[in-house]
């Protein structure tokens, strides 16, 4: 059977020299690419990761990290529903240095009008938090965003018949406006994700919304997982400085952007951020394709194609009597953040797969604790056809 792309350049990288790595790339690409005329294949990158520690010493515990964002001082990250209960509806910031979780914000409280509207329940108990970023109108506030809801208990018939038309789950997608005041984080906004008919998003609960980048003209992008047709896609919202005052449904847009197509398999995104080559650039959205071990780069003007980068992931032993490094089997990213010119990536833990990295006995609590790795690489100016 025919390796997908990642795995022929990860494979075709590793023993090549440097002239005949230069010759691989002229090979064809991944033969699940069905509109390979919108993708353009780049050189294979090789990542090696830090392990998230806590002011302990310990590895983070089981986080989930579902989203990643960067300010001037350190990494914010969230946690999705399947993390360990001390990590859930918190938000934890990195320090950029030692990769420590220097400080956790929350639990969160709802505030009276979100805790008065009909994802109260679902907020408080366990929100499938899947993306972040820094809110475009207010200081210490974020928007986030839930996916899988199947697990929380269910709207009362009034709120199901309000909220029934949302054009993909039964439960609706949320975006949520959190702010931080006085020392206490606080659920002060929510609105309801509604996608039109026509974009035949599907009904798939845990394969919704997992990115969320900020574009020019307040335009909040949104990864989806897969459609209908089992192809990942790219919509918007457009923010205002009211979005949050009321609970109504939000309508979203598909951003008509040139995401990869394929004509097998899931290839979910499930990380984004936006990255600014000079001033008059409408950006690019970053993307981390976790099936696939890709980076996409997503020219949001839809002037270039989309570049593939196919990824390795490596990481370090806590063990002297493992190798310093191992090649990763399953690295699973889910947090994309612009830090200036750096990229910054952090892992979701995929239980079903973690264990498989734990090739040397003495790795194995590393990932037995689901604990993340931190993977930075400077941002290549060539992604955007720069030189």
């Amino acid at each position: 059977m025919l390796k997908k792309t990642s795995e022929i350049f990860t494979s075709l990288s590793r023993r090549c020299t440097p002239l005949v790595a230069f010759v691989c790339l002229c090979l064809p690409v991944s033969i699940a690419l069905s509109k390979q005329s919108d993708v353009q294949m780049h050189a294979p990158l090789s990542l090696e990761g830090t392990w998230v520690t806590e002011q302990d010493g310990s590895t983070m515990l089981d986080p989930q990290s579902s989203g990643l964002i960067a300010d001037e001082n350190v990494w914010w990250t969230i946690s999705d529903a399947s993390a360990h209960s001390s990590q859930i509806k918190r938000l934890q910031q990195i320090d950029k240095s030692s990769k420590e979780v220097v400080k956790k914000l929350g639990p969160y409280i709802l505030s009276q009008r979100v805790a008065n509207s009909c994802f109260a329940d679902y907020l408080i108990d366990e929100p499938d938090f899947e993306g972040m970023v820094f809110h475009p109108f207010k200081y210490d506030a974020w928007i986030l965003v839930t996916e899988d809801a199947t697990r929380g208990k269910a709207m009362s018939q009034e709120c199901q018949e309000q909220f029934k038309h949302t054009g993909s789950t039964d439960y609706p997608t949320l975006i949520v406006e959190v702010v931080y005041r006085e020392e206490q984080l606080m659920v002060t906004g929510v609105r309801a994700l509604q996608f039109a008919e026509a974009d035949q998003v599907g009904n798939f609960p845990n394969d919704g919304i997992e990115g969320l980048a900020l574009g020019k003209d307040h335009k909040l992008y949104m990864a989806l997982e897969k459609d209908a047709q089992a192809q990942p896609r790219i919509f918007y919202v457009d923010l205002r400085p009211d979005s949050f005052n009321t609970t109504e449904f939000i309508s979203s847009k598909d951003a008509n952007l040139k995401v990869p197509t394929f004509s097998e398999g899931n290839h979910p995104i499930n990380g984004m951020d936006i990255y600014f080559p000079n001033a008059d650039s409408d950006g690019f959205l970053l993307a981390a394709a976790r099936n696939d071990n890709e980076l996409w780069i997503i020219d949001i003007a839809r002037k270039r194609p989309t570049v593939v980068v196919p990824l390795t992931f490596y990481a370090p032993s806590f063990n002297d009597s493992c190798p310093a490094m191992h090649m990763m089997d399953n690295a699973s990213l889910e947090g994309v953040a612009v830090d200036g010119q750096t990229l910054v990536l952090i892992n979701d833990p995929w239980r079903q797969n973690y264990m498989k990295n734990a090739v040397c006995e003495g790795d194995k609590t590393l990932y037995e604790r689901m604990s993340p790795l931190i993977f930075t690489t400077p941002i290549n100016k060539a992604w955007f056809g720069l030189n």
